[in-house]
C-alpha cells in the first residue's frame, strides 16, 4: 500500500493553516496514496511510511525525520527558507533588495552600535527591517529616520534580523510565484492599498497573473538553487525587473488556487507520487 503522512506544527489549530494539509492529503488520496495528517511529535520518528510532507518549521525534526523518510521539503531547503539571512546569502548572485545583517548581541540592556546604524542608513530612508524568523509578513517592518531605526533595532537587538532597501515601486505590490518539481506553474499578483506590505493575511488582495517568462526563469532558478520541491517565491518589481524578495518553502496557496483556479495541492501531489514511485502521474 501507498502511503505518506503531513506533518503539521505540533501546537496549530487555524483552520486557515490547517487547509493546506486537507487539500493536499485530498489529491493524494484521488491517486491512491493512503495519507494522514499528524502533529509534529518525537513519536514520528516510530511511524511507517514512503515520505513524509513537511510542514512545520521545527528544522531539528525535519532533519531527524529525513534520516527515516524522503522529506518534502528537504530539511536543508526548510533551514535556508526559514531563515532570511541564510535565503540571502544562498541566493548570492541572483537579483535581490541591497541588505545589511544585524549584529547579533548576547547581553541584556545595550544599545545598537553606531557603525550598524550607519551601515543600515546607506540603504537609505524608509528601509525594511526583517526579523529572520517570521511568517505572513507579521515581523517585516518600515523605519523613516534615525529615531525610529534606533527604537526599533534596541527592541530587536537580541533577535537575528536584517535591514534590507525599500523598493518604492513596489511599495503594496508583489508577485507571488508557485514552483513545483522545478517548474513555475502559477502567479498571483497581490496588492493593498492600506500596507507597504501585500500579505493577504494583512489585508492583501490577490489577482490571477499569467506566469510571464522572466518570472519562470527567475523563480525556477531559485528554486533549483534551494533544493525545493515545492515553494512559493516573492517578487518585487524594481526598476530594472524583479527583485527576489523572500522564498516559502512551505507556502500557502488557498488564496492562489481560489483566484487562479490552479490546482496547486494536485501538482504538488503528482510530484511527491513521480518521486517517490517513479510512476510517471
Amino acid at each position: 500500500m501507498k502511503q505518506g503522512f503531513i506533518v503539521v506544527n505540533a501546537y496549530t489549530s487555524s483552520e486557515h493553516e490547517l487547509n493546506q494539509p486537507r487539500r493536499l492529503k485530498e489529491e493524494l488520496t484521488a491517486l491512491g496514496v493512503r495519507t494522514d495528517i499528524v502533529k509534529n511529535s518525537p513519536k514520528l520518528l516510530e511511524r511507517a511510511g514512503d515520505f513524509c510532507v513537511y510542514l512545520d518549521k521545527d528544522k531539528y525534526m525535519a532533519y531527524l525525520l529525513e534520516r527515516k523518510f524522503r522529506l518534502f521539503n528537504r530539511a536543508k531547503s526548510i533551514e535556508i527558507c526559514d531563515d532570511k539571512m541564510l535565503t540571502y546569502l544562498a541566493l548570492s548572485g541572483f537579483p535581490q533588495p541591497k541588505t545589511v545583517s544585524s549584529l547579533l548581541c548576547y547581553t541584556e540592556g545595550k544599545a545598537p552600535s553606531g557603525e550598524l546604524l550607519d551601515a543600515a542608513e546607506s540603504l537609505g530612508y524608509p528601509l525594511v527591517v526583517k526579523e529572520c524568523f517570521g511568517s505572513l509578513g507579521k515581523q517585516v517592518y518600515l523605519v523613516n529616520n534615525r529615531e525610529e531605526l534606533f527604537a526599533l533595532s534596541s527592541q530587536l537587538l537580541n533577535k537575528p534580523y536584517l535591514y534590507q532597501e525599500f523598493i518604492k515601486e513596489s511599495a503594496g505590490r508583489d508577485l507571488r510565484v508557485i514552483v513545483v518539481g522545478g517548474k513555475a506553474i502559477a502567479a498571483m499578483k497581490r496588492t493593498s492599498q492600506t500596507d507597504f506590505r501585500s500579505n493577504a493575511e494583512l489585508g492583501g488582495k490577490g489577482e490571477a497573473m499569467l506566469v510571464d517568462e522572466g518570472a519562470a526563469n527567475l523563480c525556477e532558478a531559485v528554486a533549483e538553487r534551494l533544493g525545493l520541491d515545492y515553494c512559493g517565491i516573492d517578487l518585487l518589481y524594481g526598476t530594472k525587473g524583479y527583485l527576489v524578495c523572500e522564498v516559502n518553502s512551505n507556502a500557502f496557496f488557498g488564496t492562489l488556487e481560489r483566484v487562479t483556479k490552479i490546482n496547486v495541492a494536485a501538482a504538488y501531489a503528482r510530484h511527491i507520487c513521480r518521486e517517490v514511485y517513479k510512476n510517471g502521474i
